[in-house]
């Protein structure tokens, strides 16, 4: 393993997402416009060798990321069907996703 390797774990959306500098990922709606920065908590580092967990340690941690865009997701059909009722309920949904750029950790 090659010893300049710093990624982190971050919750982003009610998931943990692995993210590096440089990534794009694609999380739950966030309130912030684009081209805006957000943190994100880190739940867990890796800088080169050492892995840090300590949560007095990661609190010092920041991870920021840059709004690139508002989408949606795929969509979802959703149809609920009894047989000889006549019961047939048909729905979609699509979530609302937000995708960022990792820009540093720090």
């Amino acid at each position: 393993m090659s010893s300049n390797v710093v990624y982190a774990i971050v919750k982003a959306g009610g998931r943990q997402e692995k993210v590096a500098v440089g990534d794009v990922v694609v999380v739950d709606r966030l309130a912030a416009q684009a081209g805006s920065t957000v943190e994100l908590p880190a739940l867990l580092l890796v800088d080169g060798e050492k892995v840090t967990t300590d949560a007095a340690a990661l609190a010092k941690v920041t991870v920021t990321a840059e709004v690139v865009r508002d989408e949606k997701g795929p969509k979802i059909d959703i149809l609920k069907y009894k047989n000889k009722t006549g019961y047939r309920k048909r729905q979609g949904h699509r979530q609302a996703l937000t995708r960022l750029k990792v820009t540093g950790i720090k």
